[in-house]
């Protein structure tokens, strides 16, 4: 066992939360799994081990459908914070078979690949409108003028929230989203909880209204949504499934755009061959979400005993699989600290695997092609005018805002 102070791993050094990938490429040099006392996970650098384990049934998201808190070894979480929990626990990201199974094949039935293509003029029309009014202002903060209205309109959209009720997603996905980092505070907490309650009884709402009047939206299709066995979503994981589908469809979409166009700053050369020949759009889209990779780490709990390289994970232990190290393996990536936006042999875990792949890949690229186009289309002299700080969050990392002009 690794003891924590031989370990470059310091997520609550902005330092690192900068820059982790030299800290990263330390962890690999030292193994495969090396525990990390302050969290108390095991660390798993490597990106074969990252994706080998995503797939492997014996880790799971939750513990829950096979033991209790007391037989896994674990306190359970306090009363107060129970409304979030309820939020989080009926979602299909924090889900094991058979509720993830039978949920995300409900779900799937409505988010389907016809729907995200129906979506694809409203996502391109949005981002040439968002970057319209950047260029006409003479630039911005691309944070809150593209990155951030693009993917919240456009889930929003899909689940047919009114464009008037829209103005507190983003602040109550930021607060739910802080219970993802390690060893959140209790004043997180209490966000958390205040967020989970406010955005429950609006959904609430919305999905009675949608009952009574169905329109041509997600949400209706949730409540249409069933199988030969006419299984349906129950109320609460019609709303938990709204509230992960938003969080999730906006989120890494929101530190990519913003990540990925900082990268592109450091890098003229690759932007100017990315200007020359906006063709490299797909490829590049692949590249700054593994370059500078978004969402840095998941989690999964040790179900039954596991053993890599030796050394063996007891069950009821988290491993903490580390996306952003894996994403930098020069085992997998050729020259992995280099952006290179030609490259196609890309096999990045920023979307993760397995039964966890994440749903909303698909709508995610088309957002994400859809602004690095219009941003190179109509503002080829786009400039970075200061350097942005980080926010303090590793776990989903990004920048505090990015400040473009355009001459």
């Amino acid at each position: 066992m690794t003891a924590q102070s031989d370990l470059a791993f310091d997520p609550w050094n902005p330092a690192f939360v900068a820059d982790p990938y030299p800290a990263y490429a330390e962890l690999r040099a030292r193994g495969r799994v090396l525990y990390y006392e302050p969290t108390d996970q095991w660390l798993v650098p490597h990106h074969a081990d990252v994706s080998a384990l995503l797939r492997d049934r014996r880790l799971g998201r939750t513990y829950q459908h096979r033991f209790s808190h007391e037989d896994f070894g674990r306190t359970p979480p306090p009363p107060e914070h129970e409304p979030f929990h309820t939020l989080n626990d009926h979602g299909m990201l924090d889900l094991e078979p058979p509720d993830h199974t039978r949920i995300r094949r409900l779900v799937s039935k409505a988010f389907t690949p016809r729907t995200v293509e129906r979506l694809k003029p409203y996502v391109h029309g949005l981002a040439n409108d968002l970057v319209a009014r950047l260029v006409e202002a003479g630039g911005g903060d691309l944070l809150t003028d593209i990155a951030e209205p693009l993917p919240v309109a456009v889930i929003a959209e899909m689940l047919g929230i009114p464009e008037a009720d829209r103005a507190p997603l983003r602040p109550w996905s930021a607060d739910i989203c802080g219970m993802y980092e390690l060893n959140p505070s209790e004043e997180t907490a209490e966000r958390a909880v205040r967020a989970s309650v406010e955005f429950s009884d609006y959904l609430r709402e919305l999905i009675a209204a949608r009952r009574e009047d169905p329109g041509d939206d997600l949400i209706s299709g949730l409540i249409a949504a069933h199988d030969e066995d006419d299984d349906r979503l129950t109320e609460q994981e019609m709303i938990s499934t709204c509230v992960l589908l938003l969080n999730a469809g906006h989120e890494a979409t929101v530190n990519a755009t913003v990540n990925g166009w900082h990268a592109l700053f450091q890098n003229p050369g690759q932007l100017a061959a990315l200007r020359a020949d906006h063709s490299l759009v797909p490829t590049a889209v692949e590249e700054l979400m593994r370059y500078d990779t978004p969402l840095q780490l998941f989690e999964r709990w040790v179900l039954d005993e596991i053993e890599i390289d030796g050394t063996t994970i007891p069950r009821g232990a988290e491993v903490a699989l580390l996306f952003g190290s894996a994403n930098h393996d020069p085992a997998v990536f050729t020259d992995p600290g280099r952006l290179d936006l030609t490259r196609r042999d890309n096999p990045h875990i920023s979307f993760s695997a397995g039964i966890h792949y994440c749903i909303g890949a698909p709508l995610a690229r088309i957002e994400l092609a859809a602004s690095l186009t219009a941003l190179l289309e109509q503002a080829p002299t786009l400039t970075l005018t200061t350097e942005p700080e980080r926010k303090p969050n590793f776990v989903i990392r990004g920048l505090e805002g990015l400040r473009v002009a355009v001459s």
